[in-house]
């Protein structure tokens, strides 16, 4: 059975209701009744045997059974229930939708194409790890337990939900798991790939550090250095995308920190700030914006992010 929905835009989000499409323009005069619009606001309510109708719109049974006459032959409202009441069957009626449509057209698109409009930029960006409506990426998180070099403990693996879910609205699931720790990859047999997580904490970070367009720092105190500055507040992030070193055909995005409140701040900031954040992107190979999370409400925990460059 196919279902059908009504989409309306408010407040820039999308918000949706189930709907039917009726098969004959005409059904539409159907419902240019205010009896008929009564009956069924009625019936959206709970539903109700006619002789109640009758009696709640002060109106003569055989007019209600009239009009629900009409409403059901044109596909408006069904029987909910049935009952025997001395030797008759009595019924119930519901409304099947309280939204109706009358479709000529053909032309029908996936959901995501009216995403990719309504977050034209973002769709832009991420379009290389996005393709056909799956996505076309492993995201690469850094392992829980002790590893690398300064056996570190990741600690902002879990942010990648957040990501995923942002992610969502451009595609639909894998049928493969999406998700991988640092430790199970070989950069030789990869493509494109989302990297969560600095260096420190997340070994692949470290091994295309040197390809960014904005560094980590390799040694204490850590930071991030760019032409400009070099940032070591705990709270400062990268979001970077450039051309997989390993496959130059393919794409690497990386959402890291300085520590995990950076790693945070740099989720927030593409999630949460999207076209703020790629204000400067323009299909450019190499792209980088740094970001620093702000705790506002002093409850200890980042809640706003602002753009450094």
């Amino acid at each position: 059975m196919t279902k059908t929905y009504l989409l309306r835009e408010k407040n820039n989000e999308l918000y949706y209701s189930k709907a039917i499409i009726l098969d004959n323009p005409a059904s539409l005069k159907i419902l240019d009744h205010p009896i008929r619009q009564k009956i069924l606001r009625l019936l959206n309510k709970k539903p109700m045997y006619p002789a109640q109708l009758a009696k709640d719109l002060n109106m003569h049974e055989q007019k209600i059974y009239y009009h629900m006459k009409q409403l059901s032959n044109a596909g408006v409202i069904e029987i909910s229930s049935r009952k025997d009441i001395r030797g008759t069957t009595a019924k119930k009626f519901s409304p099947k939708c309280m939204n109706f449509a009358v479709s000529l057209s053909k032309d029908w698109k996936g959901i995501t194409e009216l995403l990719e409009k309504k977050d034209s930029s973002a769709a832009k960006f991420l379009s290389p790890f996005i393709k056909k409506n799956k996505i076309d990426a492993d995201i690469i998180v850094g392992s829980p337990d002790p590893h690398g070099p300064h056996k570190a403990r990741a600690r902002d693996g879990h942010y990648a939900i957040d990501l995923a879910i942002f992610l969502g609205k451009f595609c639909s699931v894998r049928q493969d798991f999406v998700t991988r720790l640092d430790v199970d990859l070989d950069l030789d047999n990869e493509k494109n790939l989302i990297i969560v997580g600095g260096p420190v904490t997340n070994l692949i970070c470290g091994k295309i550090n040197d390809f960014l367009p904005a560094k980590f720092s390799d040694k204490k105190p850590w930071g991030i250095r760019t032409k400009n500055t070099n940032y070591t507040d705990d709270s400062v992030g990268l979001i970077a995308r450039i051309s997989n070193p390993y496959h130059p055909d393919y794409k690497i995005l990386l959402i890291a920190g300085i520590r995990f409140i950076g790693t945070k701040a740099a989720v927030m900031g593409f999630t949460r700030n999207i076209n703020l954040v790629l204000n400067r992107f323009s299909g450019q190979e190499k792209f980088y914006c740094v970001v620093q999370g702000f705790d506002l409400d002093g409850d200890g925990k980042i809640d706003s992010v602002e753009v450094l460059e």
